[in-house]
């Protein structure tokens, strides 16, 4: 919906401005309207303040993306072309060959991200706030990129769990262990910092983070897979 500027606002505006004025407030409004999204949502954002917080004119979202929801997909786009490709996200997970050292190196890129500063980290904590409450903006988006990648996740985990990728304990496994990695992601800091102050948020914490999460999600894992595998040998023996 396109915003409401005064009369006074329009007129600045129009007022022309040099070639790479424009193209660095559309850069700034990017890059801070990717940041209010990524905190926020797109329901609870508003153009005055992301506006107010890249300090521009408030018709300045109109006159460069025509309002507000055209700004949102301008800023999803940018996400996407910001994230590592499916192709270099193939490319990272086949250098390794074992499935536990290609868990540890997603939840590296994870970890990284959860505990960088909030400004640098706007990109994955988007694409996470999408993941988990798709907006329709995101849909094409979620076919090209974020698809293909949970399919690898999920032949990851079912490399580890010795399971077809198929398998509905799979499935569950790569619920499990993508779930805290997005609420963690999508989570407000300040509130998380308050109710655990000593869980670690700095960008030094990001190894100890990251090999928290592999060795449980390792150990869940297995856990799960050697019940999967018992109760499938169960079946076969009362088919038998």
């Amino acid at each position: 919906m396109p915003l409401e500027p005064t009369i006074k606002d329009q007129t600045e505006v129009k007022r022309r401005k040099p070639k790479h004025d424009d193209h660095d407030t559309r850069e700034r409004l990017l890059e801070v309207a990717g940041q209010v999204f990524a905190e926020k949502g797109f329901a609870g954002a508003t153009g005055k303040e992301i506006c107010r917080r890249a300090k521009v004119n408030v018709a300045a979202i109109n006159y460069h993306f025509r309002g507000l929801e055209n700004l949102y997909q301008a800023v999803l786009r940018e996400a996407a072309a910001r994230m590592p490709s499916v192709e270099m996200f193939r490319s990272a997970l086949s250098g390794e060959a074992d499935p536990k050292a290609k868990l540890a190196a997603i939840f590296d890129f994870a970890s990284k991200a959860i505990t960088g500063p909030l400004p640098s980290s706007w990109v994955i904590r988007l694409i996470g706030r999408e993941a988990m409450n798709p907006s329709p903006a995101f849909i094409a988006l979620q076919k090209e990129e974020t698809r293909p990648k949970m399919l690898l996740v999920k032949g990851v985990i079912a490399e580890i769990m010795g399971l077809p990728p198929s398998h509905p304990a799979v499935e569950r496994g790569c619920v499990s262990v993508i779930a805290p990695c997005s609420w963690l992601l999508i989570g407000k800091r300040y509130w998380l910092r308050q109710v655990f102050p000593n869980f670690g948020f700095e960008p030094a914490d990001a190894g100890a983070l990251s090999r928290h999460l592999t060795q449980f999600s390792l150990a869940g894992l297995a856990a799960i897979a050697a019940s999967a595998k018992d109760a499938n040998a169960t079946d076969r023996l009362g088919s038998a």
